[in-house]
């Protein structure tokens, strides 16, 4: 868990399906320069394990930041990173994405040897492409009870992280409101995802409990400043 007079850590997104392998070093390195705790791997539509493999590796290569699998189905499992985010999206209106996909990937994590860390995915609003592929019924952004009961169910279910989304690209982020009211309930790691672009963000999120927060977009916009004025701000 994380000491929380140290701040909020902070994990860096890197999508497989739409990278080069420049674009990734490029992004793996203003990750490591701004002390991301961890880099995560995934996309909602990845069909190319080979290509996966090799971004893996060449993380692995130049980086000494552990590499988390982030999956949205069964292709995104890879034997060459450190653990997965074995998550349920619990808000799924398919039962493929709460169990079915976790039941066919079961064997490929004990084989790899992969870490599994037990997590409970909870998309808030419509979610972009994850919410999309995923077939999420949105958690409405204006009743933070819901998403608070979601969490503490994914407790009761032996889940020991929560990740909140709002989506890759997302507008809007989760509110303190959400984030608050699951911190009341929730006994775990909470993280926090989509639409965290600036240092206010950062901060109001971080105030209101997260334990984590996930940035993406602006490590491919390689926006350098304004990354590091994030980082600054969920570590006051």
């Amino acid at each position: 868990m994380v000491d929380r007079k140290k701040g909020t850590i902070w994990f860096a997104l890197i999508d497989s399906e739409n990278l080069n392998q420049k674009k990734t070093i490029t992004m793996a390195k203003l990750a490591e320069r701004n002390h991301a705790s961890a880099i995560l791997v995934g996309g909602s539509t990845i069909v190319d394990q080979t290509e996966l493999d090799n971004i893996i590796k060449t993380l692995k290569r130049i980086t000494k930041i552990p590499v988390i699998l982030f999956p949205g189905n069964i292709t995104g499992i890879s034997q060459f990173a450190d653990a997965i985010l074995f998550t349920s999206l619990l808000n799924s209106d398919n039962p493929y994405f709460i169990t079915q996909a976790q039941v066919l990937g079961s064997l490929a994590v004990k084989k790899y040897n992969l870490e599994a860390i037990p997590t409970g995915y909870i998309i808030i609003g419509d979610g972009g492409t994850t919410g999309f592929i995923g077939r999420a019924r949105g958690l409405p952004p204006d009743k933070p009870q819901i998403t608070a009961m979601y969490s503490l169910a994914a407790q009761y279910m032996g889940m020991r992280f929560v990740y909140l989304e709002a989506g890759s690209g997302a507008v809007s982020h989760i509110s303190p409101e959400i984030i608050r009211a699951t911190k009341q309930v929730y006994n775990g790691f909470l993280i926090v995802g989509g639409g965290i672009r600036d240092a206010n963000t950062a901060k109001s999120i971080t105030k209101a409990g997260a334990d984590a927060i996930v940035i993406g977009t602006m490590l491919e916009k390689e926006s350098s400043v304004q990354l590091t004025s994030i980082i600054k701000a969920i570590q006051q």
